[in-house]
C-alpha cells in the first residue's frame, strides 16, 4: 500500500516549548506528515513520563541516541526535517559539525544529504550576545537550513522572562508544509 504522508523528523532539545511537543505532531500529523520525534538527551529526561504516549502518538519510537552498528533503523526516510526548539548549544554545535548527540548528527547528516530542513531556536537575549551564535546561524543558512530566527521568527527574551506557551510553532509547521508543497 502507498501512502502520500510525508514523513517529518521532528528533534527538540532541552527548552521550556519542548513540553508542547504532543501537541505539535498532532498539528503535524493533520497536516499530512508521519511524524519521528527525536530529542537531545535532556530534552528525553524531561520528557521520560510522556515517552510511551509520543510512541504512541507517532507510531515510531521516539529516539534520543545513536543505534549500534548493525542494528536495523526503525525509522522511516525523512523527507524533511525540523529541530525546534533548537537551544543555544543545538545550533552552535551543529553548526559546527560537533555531533555528539543523536539530534545533531541527524540534522548535520541530513544538509549532506540533502534533506530540507527548517531550525526555529529557544535562547535568551544574553545568549545571542555571544558571537558564535549568529556565525552559527549565518553558516546554517549559508548550507541551506531555513532558520526561523528574527523577524520572521523566534525572537528572544530576556532571561527568566521566556513565554514558551508563545514559541511560535505555527511557523516551523508552516515552514515544513511550504517545503512539502514545493
Amino acid at each position: 500500500m502507498t501512502t502520500t504522508r510525508r514523513v517529518l523528523y521532528l528533534f527538540g532539545s532541552a527548552a521550556p516549548p519542548v513540553f508542547d511537543v504532543a501537541t505539535v505532531i498532532q498539528d503535524a500529523q493533520a497536516r499530512g506528515f508521519d511524524v519521528c520525534l527525536g530529542l537531545t538527551p535532556t530534552a528525553a529526561r524531561w520528557l521520560a513520563p510522556q515517552l510511551g504516549e509520543l510512541e504512541r502518538l507517532t507510531g515510531h519510537p521516539v529516539r534520543s541516541e545513536y543505534k549500534l552498528p548493525g542494528e536495523p533503523d526503525v525509522w522511516p526516510k525523512a523527507d524533511v526535517i525540523a529541530v525546534a526548539p533548537a537551544t543555544f548549544n543545538t545550533i552552535n554545535s551543529w553548526a559546527l559539525g560537533l555531533t555528539h548527540d543523536f539530534v545533531v548528527g541527524v540534522v548535520a547528516e541530513g544538509i549532506g544529504k540533502r534533506i530540507p530542513t527548517v531550525t526555529m531556536p529557544c535562547v535568551n537575549a544574553a545568549y545571542v550576545q555571544h558571537r558564535q551564535f549568529e556565525r552559527s546561524v549565518a553558516e546554517l543558512r549559508a548550507m541551506g537550513v531555513q532558520v526561523l530566527y528574527g523577524d520572521d521568527g523566534f525572537v528572544p527574551n530576556q532571561p527568566g522572562q521566556g513565554k514558551p506557551t508563545e514559541y511560535p510553532w505555527h511557523l516551523v509547521l508552516d515552514a515544513v508544509e511550504g517545503i512539502r508543497r514545493s
